[in-house]
């Protein structure tokens, strides 16, 4: 008896355990499944990762960034017919089910059972979405992984259907799901293969889409061309079964052929690639302070970029360069520069991913030596060395807003060296208006005569070029021909102090070191092309000198504002001096080292050119009177430079300046209009023997010859005293709206 009952509570125990054990695993499994459940807040509060947005002032799409390529639409906007097929292919139950379809899906089992495999899913709209929005597939799957997954779909999608109407959960979907070719969401799709919005889809194209939903890579129209086809009409034809299309429609839809925007789907091509880096960089620097996440949260940024601007800047920048790269190819010669090339091979040896990929020295040599007698590879290097490059941008200097920007002669790739914002180059003779500009300030004016003889002052002796000299010459004149001797002889003077020039050239824009010497007169310190751009806006606007902007608006992805941005602005100089230095630097392109814009574009306009010493960078910087634009061109080693005259500004620069002005005016229909006087800007007439003789004084009756310009009202100088008369004359011209040129 004893023994009988030792074993039943034998048994009991055995039981107890086999139970507890089934309960134990079913506990964890459950536990297990339960976890990967997404939490009711993200259910209830979905967030597909989107992609930011940037547009042009315009309203044009510049460009994306994105981890998932998506753009979201509203399903009110989309054709009818969307839906209908992806009902009739996927989901034909969509509007009678809460999320999961048990006939559908009993009748899978029964196909999986018979055909020993788990091909068939049954997953309805709902279960896909849950999938899709929260990443509930993950790489390969067994079995067991399958059959979790399912289940954490079912409760995930009746959750969903709980939350959503049909027709949220239908526009979710096609939000969230993959087309291909890194397009996530039907939008970004839309654009990608048939470069168009969702909403203007023909039945054709949405039925592709729909077709890619089963599989992009088996279905791929440009891989896979005649496959994609035939699963396409199948999506038509399910459309037919389901009395949402009729026979004959769909007879005559079959027969046309996929008609993609490109074959290169994938190639994602801004026409502002450097614009759009540069948004990149300020955008990643402001989301600290903002708190969000560039590439997931699907933000719009509105920016001042003018792609119609953009490309026509686009356009004159890769002709011009393109026609100087051959002119310079033919005038380079590597037999003279052997040295530089040796250090250039070695350079790009060591770099070389085959050559810092061996670890023995025995390996390194023998790589090294194949690179160094490859033709093919030291002709890369010395194309590379060669390659001219290009920066251009413009603004309106009332706004500040950058309406255009070149970073470099490769406009397909944005990720380089930006060649407007990323280098400082010495500006050469494009710096002299900020010189003359301080001496303006300082009392002086355009019939100011300075002596063209050259000096030494502690060791600094600037040449003019061509070493062509003179007497005494007026600032008007020095500052129209470039000429060095006048410039350098206004900052070794009380005339233009070298920590004069570099406070009024900080205070009009120029934010980058500048150390006060009088060398500073022929631009011997280094800026940006965008800095001198920025500060020669403030001669055209009236002295007011508007920070460069190009982020005017940030919105979340419900449109709400995040931020808004405006430009500080100071009076960096005064509206007669600004108004002076427009009129001199009108004469610099009527007359002067600028004259070869008048080959293009024959509107009012000023500027001047720029040529660093043996030709290193070329510039033209100018204006009108409603842009400013800057050219640099030169090459990224500062060893490699024009050979000769055809590298100076009014060359090699200026041409892509007038070029784009000429394209702007013309097919932009931007008004006409002229320079104006500022207030308390008058013509005077001077006596021309003391401008002769270096003290330009008002002209008398009695001054036999005489000379006119523009003098600040304010800042009048005395009257002759070698001529004596009946008394001093001062000769007021209306010049209001005379352009002078």
């Amino acid at each position: 008896m004893a023994k009988k009952n030792i074993k039943q509570n034998k048994n009991k125990k055995t039981k107890w355990i086999i139970w507890g054990s089934v309960v134990f695993i079913f506990l964890v499994l459950a536990i297990y499944t339960f976890s990967g459940v997404p939490s009711l807040d993200e259910l209830e509060n979905p967030k597909p990762v989107l992609a930011s947005r940037v547009f042009s002032s315009d309203g044009e799409l510049i460009g994306q960034f994105f981890i998932e390529n998506r753009i979201e639409t509203d399903i009110d906007s989309l054709p009818p017919y969307i839906l209908k097929a992806l009902i009739a292919t996927e989901d034909r139950n969509f509007y009678d089910h809460w999320g999961v379809d048990l006939p559908r899906f009993f009748k899978a089992m029964i196909k999986n059972l018979f055909s020993l495999s788990l091909r068939e899913g049954a997953s309805t709209i709902t279960q896909q979405l849950a999938k899709n929005l929260y990443a509930l597939k993950e790489g390969r799957e067994n079995p067991v992984d399958k059959a979790v997954r399912k289940i954490r779909e079912w409760i995930s999608a009746i959750q969903i259907e709980k939350t959503f109407t049909k027709n949220e959960i239908a526009e979710l979907y096609l939000n969230v799901s993959y087309f291909g070719r890194s397009a996530y969401g039907i939008e970004s799709a839309a654009k990608v293969y048939f470069n168009k919005r969702a909403k203007d889809l023909t039945l054709p194209e949405a039925a592709l889409f729909i077709a890619l939903l089963k599989s992009s890579v088996n279905y791929d129209p440009v891989a896979r061309y005649e496959i994609a086809l035939q699963r396409r009409n199948l999506v038509m034809y399910n459309m037919v079964d389901c009395d949402m299309l009729s026979e004959d429609e769909y007879n005559r839809l079959k027969l046309q052929p996929i008609q993609l925007a490109s074959e290169r789907l994938s190639h994602v091509k801004s026409d502002a690639p450097h614009f759009l880096e540069y948004i990149r960089q300020q955008m990643t620097t402001l989301a600290d302070k903002y708190g969000y996440d560039l590439y997931r949260d699907g933000l719009n940024i509105y920016t001042s970029l003018d792609m119609r601007m953009q490309r026509i800047a686009n356009r004159s920048a890769k002709k011009h360069i393109a026609e100087y790269q051959t002119l310079f190819d033919k005038n380079w010669n590597w037999d003279k520069n052997k040295s530089l090339l040796s250090e250039l091979i070695d350079k790009a040896i060591n770099n070389d991913t085959r050559y810092r990929t061996v670890t023995t020295t025995n390996e390194k040599a023998k790589i090294y030596n194949q690179l160094k007698y490859d033709k093919d590879f030291v002709d890369s290097v010395k194309k590379v060395a060669t390659k001219v490059e290009v920066g251009f941008v413009v603004l309106d200097p009332k706004t500040g807003m950058i309406k255009a920007l070149v970073g470099g002669e490769n406009q397909d790739f944005g990720r380089g060296l930006n060649h407007v914002t990323g280098i400082r180059r010495q500006p050469g003779s494009s710096f002299k208006p900020f010189v003359y500009a301080t001496a303006i300030e300082n009392g002086y004016f355009p019939a100011t005569t300075v002596l063209n003889q050259q000096f030494n002052y502690n060791g600094w002796s600037p040449a003019n070029a061509g070493n062509d000299y003179s007497g005494y010459e007026t600032l008007r004149w020095g500052l129209t021909n470039s000429v060095n001797v006048i410039a350098g002889r206004l900052t070794i003077s009380n005339m233009a102090p070298p920590y004069q020039v570099v406070r009024f050239a900080q205070r009009m824009g120029i934010k980058s070191k500048m150390d006060s010497y009088p060398s500073i007169a022929l631009g011997t310190v280094e800026v940006t092309p965008l800095e001198m751009v920025s500060a020669y806006g403030s001669f055209v606007n009236s002295g007011v000198h508007v920070d460069a902007i190009s982020i005017l608006k940030i919105e979340d992805r419900n449109g709400i504002v995040i931020d808004e941005f405006t430009p500080e602005s100071v009076q960096a100089i005064s509206p007669q001096t600004s108004s002076i230095m427009v009129d001199m630097m009108s004469d610099v392109v009527n007359f002067g080292t600028g004259a070869g814009v008048r080959k293009y574009f024959s509107y009012p306009a000023a500027g001047k050119t720029g040529t660093t010493q043996k030709f290193s960078d070329a510039w033209f910087v100018g204006f009108t009177p409603e842009l400013t634009a800057g050219v640099w061109v030169g090459f990224d080693d500062h060893r490699v430079k024009f050979t000769n005259w055809y590298g100076q500004g009014g060359r090699a620069a200026l041409p892509i300046w007038a070029m784009f002005m000429e394209g702007a005016y013309k097919e932009l229909k931007l008004p006409l209009k002229y320079f104006s006087l500022a207030d308390g800007v008058e013509l005077a007439t001077f006596c021309k023997e003391t401008m002769n003789l270096g003290d330009s004084k008002l002209a008398t009756d009695a001054c036999p010859e005489t000379y006119t310009d523009l003098v600040d009202a304010n800042k009048m100088p005395g009257y002759c005293e070698i001529h004596t008369g009946s008394g001093g004359r001062i000769i007021h011209e209306n010049k209001q709206g005379d352009s002078q040129w």
